[in-house]
């Protein structure tokens, strides 16, 4: 009787062990539809609000329909999306136009804090020859860089992603549109793949996660255009780089801001690489000594990325989610050393599946307690 009970166990466990092994293959062989089914539950996630916002706008006593509310508050969020896109891309496009005419281009002599800079790079390096110029040096550069890229062949890449783009912009309406029209619809599905004794359980999981997600969204959406209006307006009434240029280059920043950690430093080194591009190619900015102008762009965004450090995200990260910075922090770290910057973006909504199942299965264990004591009282009761 043992023995034929290890072997039904052993037999159970090769089951799960396969039934794994089925799901992941099924995920990475169709992970293009996984990545629309993704990008679909987080647009539906954004748009709940909204949906249930108008929902309490009632002309003669009455609400609109249920899909006339999806795809309103759908249309919204996509067309938010797209508006910042065609902001972001012509400025993108005049810099590198700007970039392309370096190479007709005279460096005029900097004098001053550059003068200085270039003899201490001589004296330390004599190798380098009296004629030494750090802003010919990196213009130069940038001009090398951007040698061969032309408006054309961008236009081209763009216009041959453009029906790939469109097919996956409309899968992602039409399942979010389902999803947002009817909001159990994603807890049913997985209610019928769960034995019945947990059906309960996992339907009042799913609703906590897709809760706390919702708001993590909505707060990273806040924190972008935040994070991209102060950068734009630093830019454009300090560093005085015009309104089309500081419009793009701030929401190039506010983007960047979502990468956590790493996205800040690269939109901070880009805003001063572009803007000092700007400046040689257009004429630009403040009328001041070129390393004064990039001091004074990069203390612009240092001092935006301040205020997101220490306002927006312990607001947007610590009370969305209901974690502490402490554990974001360490889930941050781990997820950048696995998986880098596609596992730092997908650390914080990850860890709120695991905390909200973990409260609400394993509620009896002591770290569980010691973590989510909020949940795991609302669990007991």
């Amino acid at each position: 009787m043992e023995k034929q009970s290890n072997v039904e166990r052993l037999a159970g466990y090769i089951i799960l062990i396969g039934f794994t092994a089925a799901i992941g293959f099924t995920c990475w062989y169709f992970r293009s539809v996984l990545i629309y089914v993704i990008l679909a539950f987080v647009v539906s996630l954004i748009s709940l609000p909204l949906t249930r916002l108008m929902r309490k706008v009632k002309i003669k006593g009455k609400s609109m329909p249920d899909w006339l509310l999806a795809m309103l508050s759908i249309l919204i969020v996509i067309g938010g999306a797209l508006l910042i896109v065609t902001q972001v891309i012509p400025v993108v496009i005049s810099i590198i136009r700007e970039a392309a005419l370096f190479s007709n281009m005279s460096f005029p002599p900097q004098g001053g804090i550059v003068d200085s800079l270039n003899n201490k790079v001589e004296d330390l390096f004599p190798a380098v020859g009296k004629d030494f110029d750090l802003i010919s040096l990196i213009l130069n550069h940038l001009k090398s860089t951007t040698a061969d890229i032309s408006i054309t062949s961008i236009l081209g890449s763009v216009a041959s992603a453009v029906a790939d783009v469109g097919i996956g912009l409309f899968a992602v309406i039409f399942i979010s549109f389902f999803l947002v029209k009817d909001e159990k619809l994603f807890s049913r599905i997985v209610g019928t793949l769960v034995p019945d004794r947990f059906e309960a359980s996992v339907t009042d999981a799913i609703g906590d996660i897709e809760h706390l997600l919702s708001r993590y969204f909505i707060g990273l959406v806040i924190e972008m255009l935040v994070v991209a209006i102060l950068n734009f307006l630093g830019l454009w009434t300090i560093a005085n780089i015009g309104f089309t240029y500081a419009l793009g280059i701030g929401f190039i920043a506010g983007i960047l801001n979502i990468i956590p950690y790493v996205g800040p430093l690269i939109g901070e080194i880009l805003g001063v690489v572009l803007c000092t591009v700007l400046k040689y190619g257009t004429g630009v900015g403040l009328d001041v000594n070129i390393v004064v102008f990039a001091a004074i762009v990069l203390a612009i965004m240092l001092g935006v990325q301040l205020i997101d450090n220490f306002v927006l995200q312990p607001i947007i990260y610590s009370s969305s989610i209901q974690a502490t910075p402490l554990e974001i922090f360490i889930v941050m770290l781990m997820a950048g050393h696995m998986g880098g910057m596609i596992g730092m973006l997908a650390a914080i909504p990850t860890y709120t599946v695991i905390r909200v199942m973990a409260g609400r299965f394993f509620y009896k264990q002591k770290i569980v307690r010691r973590l989510m004591p909020d949940m795991v009282k609302e669990v007991e009761s």
